[in-house]
């Protein structure tokens, strides 16, 4: 539903200055001495390596300075690109659990004027649950922020999210920024985004589709705006005051929402891509056009028209700084041919793709080969950024890389510094190479050799999931792994060498395709149990196997959608929170009945989390959001809540401290007012906070896990800044 259009909006200027494989026998705390112990809670903070993983809705190099480029994300903040060490650096993980709803960037933009000026419009959703927008202000490239909080919503990870950038500064006056909202129409800013109004004599209309302003963009002193609900669909202002549709600008379905705009300004023309729906999914018809901004008149330049079996809409538009009549434009949601770049050096007359010809090399990210032979172009390619200081220098975006050349001919993903994955499973294996294993959205599952290299295997294949929905290890066979899924040939698979190659399944319940849910694994590996969940919340029993996958029977007793835990000591055991009831449910027959043990916990939330300490039968930790932290050592008889933390989202348990004998505790929570990352060496009877004010990345209470092997190493899962790990300083 859209919200109601708000007329004066009262912005707050709160300053932020923020510097941006034998299985081991089940045993108690390790005897050896533990390795980085930290007294203090001071941790180094840095991303497990896999290399973009999510959609880059925006990506702008600066016009006055070479080098130097930003880069926005649908769930996972912004980014500077510094030319000097090449890579991205992430200018957002100051964002903490309060403002998770901040950390997509519906816009971007800079200061032509003012190099050291960026500003960046944030909000991830514009739905009535979701909160404001906020403006971020920075006069050191993203060093240190000044925030204004926003009475509308944004929208970055909603549709029309690759659109054109919502935010400009006024070339005419570097104190005025204008700003496009999806229900709120346009608004302005006379002293550098502190206070926002809307604009006087703006004609649109907001409608239904959530769309509103869709691009800025200045020509000049001219102004222009894509307007994605009904109407026409670009207006223009030369006084900053009065507006008006352009004139004789193109309609129809192929040219219904503008999606982005580029003016060439040596040639004097603008250059608009449309499409028949905002994107980055839905688009089968598009066109490309551009408008003599003196003259008037507007030429249909479109690259292709989409045919029978192969429709798709046009998405990014850059143009040659240096060279008139040189533009690039890319093709979106274009699945039967697959996405291209096309490029014109003489005005739109003629066209060539630069896919023909691209030869990718993927050697540093290998999952973008999705377990094919070769990789894709790309897909949801709805920017495109060419380097005004070198015209063979092309930079643009997908729904999981940034691809970049030099030379129109080689491409590779230039995405070293930029980790956007969500994360929903992690694991760390007590024993072998990878020191962890991740289950993620989009991306299925991946064997991390090395935490500073992506993943040499890419995806786990056979079969290839999108999103990971399930990942477990037997406790006392640590080579047994398996997984679960959403995926096209199956919905789980296992592994015998710890999560390096797999098989899929025999026989699947019929559930797994449309609802594949958690899984669990006894400690043994003899036992599965397989929990169903759809996506739209219901829950189903689950099912066991004792063969290995190869036949299934369901669990009556078991709590419909629960996520199933193994104990790490008894293969027997198997535990199940049923969080309508606020019931834990436990088994001592390998899962073929449950029983409710210990009853009126917390209920009525989802996603509540049931944890084990590793080597001991029954010793579980609940984790009840803000009910807090609960703890049983009987097998979930009973349990007692913790008195030192109010809430709890996640809890992992690692190697444990020198000398102490209960493994160190780790959880996403609150001792007092903030949520935050923190660490416990005396069995939850104290904590330190581990994380710092620029390390905090939103939203982590997905998942959490810590190294068996080193003691202070935790990961943490991220909703769109992938894996963060920590160790002691």
């Amino acid at each position: 539903m859209p919200v109601s259009r708000r007329t004066v909006l009262a912005g707050t200027a709160a300053a932020a200055a923020l510097s941006v494989p034998a299985a081991p026998p089940a045993q108690a705390a390790p005897t050896t001495p533990a390795t980085g112990a930290s007294p203090t809670g001071a941790y180094r903070w840095r991303n497990v390596v896999i290399g973009g993983t999510g959609f880059v809705t925006g990506v702008l190099f600066h016009p006055t300075v070479r080098g130097l480029a930003y880069a926005r994300t649908d769930i996972g903040g912004a980014y500077r690109w510094d030319e000097g060490p090449a890579r991205w650096t992430p200018l957002t993980d100051h964002l903490g659990w309060d403002d998770w709803n901040l950390l997509g960037v519906e816009a971007l933009a800079v200061d032509p004027a003012h190099p050291d000026r960026l500003y960046l419009a944030l909000g991830t959703y514009a739905q009535p649950w979701a909160g404001d927008g906020a403006l971020l202000r920075s006069e050191d490239r993203g060093a240190t922020w000044t925030r204004t909080d926003l009475a509308v919503k944004l929208g970055a990870n909603e549709d029309g999210r690759g659109t054109g950038e919502r935010l400009l500064v006024d070339p005419r006056d570097s104190d005025t920024l204008w700003l496009g909202t999806r229900h709120d129409g346009l608004l302005k800013s006379t002293d550098r985004g502190a206070g926002w109004a809307a604009a006087d004599g703006f004609p649109g209309t907001p409608g239904a589709t959530g769309q509103g302003v869709t691009l800025l963009v200045a020509a000049g002193r001219t102004l222009y705006a894509g307007w994605g609900d009904s109407g026409p669909g670009l207006y223009r202002t030369t006084d900053g005051t009065t507006w008006e549709a352009v004139p004789g600008q193109p309609a129809g379905p192929a040219a219904r929402i503008p999606v982005r705009a580029a003016h060439d300004r040596h040639a004097g023309e603008l250059y608009v891509t449309y499409a028949d729906a905002p994107g980055p999914n839905g688009q089968s018809a598009g066109s490309v056009h551009k408008l003599a901004v003196t003259g008037g008149g507007w030429t249909d330049v479109t690259p292709a028209v989409p045919g029978a079996g192969d429709t798709f809409g046009y998405g990014g538009v850059a143009v040659d700084a240096r060279r008139p009549g040189t533009v690039v434009v890319s093709t979106n949601n274009r699945w039967a041919a697959v996405d291209t770049l096309y490029r014109t050096t003489d005005g739109g007359r003629t066209w060539t793709s630069l896919k023909d010809t691209a030869v990718l090399d993927v050697s540093e990210t290998p999952y973008l080969k999705w377990g094919e032979e070769r990789p894709k172009f790309g897909w949801w390619i709805q920017t495109v950024a060419v380097d005004p200081y070198d015209s063979r220098h092309v930079l643009y975006g997908t729904g999981a890389t940034v691809y970049g050349t030099r030379d129109l001919r080689h491409w590779a993903p230039r995405i070293r510094g930029l980790e956007e994955s969500s994360v929903r499973q992690l694991i760390s294996p007590p024993t072998g190479p990878a020191h962890l294993i991740s289950g993620l959205g989009d991306l299925g599952v991946m064997y991390h050799e090395r935490l500073t290299a992506s993943p040499s295997r890419g995806m786990a294949t056979n079969p290839v999931f999108g999103t990971a929905t399930g990942l477990a290890q037997a406790a006392a066979r640590p080579s047994y792994v398996v997984r679960t899924g959403w995926g096209d040939h199956g919905n789980g698979a296992f592994s015998h060498d710890g999560g390096r190659t797999w098989e899929p399944f025999a026989a699947q319940p019929a559930l797994a395709a449309q609802a594949p849910g958690p899984i669990a694994v006894g400690a043994d590996g003899r036992v599965l149990l397989w929990s169903f969940v759809h996506w739209d919340g219901t829950g189903y029993p689950a099912h066991r196997s004792t063969d290995g996958g190869r036949t299934w029977t369901e669990v009556p007793t078991f709590p419909a959608g629960a996520t199933p835990l193994a104990d790490p000591a008894d293969p027997a055991r198997f535990y199940a929170y049923d969080t309508g009831s606020g019931t834990l449910f436990a088994s001592t027959d390998g899962g073929l009945t449950f029983t409710g043990r210990a009853g009126e916990l917390p209920s009525g939330e989802s996603q509540f989390q049931l944890a084990a300490a590793p080597g001991r039968s029954g010793d579980l930790w609940l984790s009840t959001k803000g009910n807090g932290l609960y703890r049983s050592t009987d097998g979930g008889a009973s349990f007692t809540r913790s008195a030192s933390c109010r809430a709890s989202y996640t809890v992992a348990f690692g190697r444990a401290a020198a000398g102490a004998p209960y493994p160190a505790v780790y959880q996403v929570g609150a001792t007092e007012d903030v949520t935050a990352v923190h660490r416990s060496d005396d069995g939850g009877a104290s904590w330190v906070r581990i994380d710092d004010d620029r390390h905090r990345w939103g939203w982590t209470g997905a998942a959490l896990a810590a190294d068996p092997r080193i003691h202070g190493r935790v990961y943490v899962a991220t909703n769109g800044r992938g894996i963060q790990y920590g160790e002691p300083v």
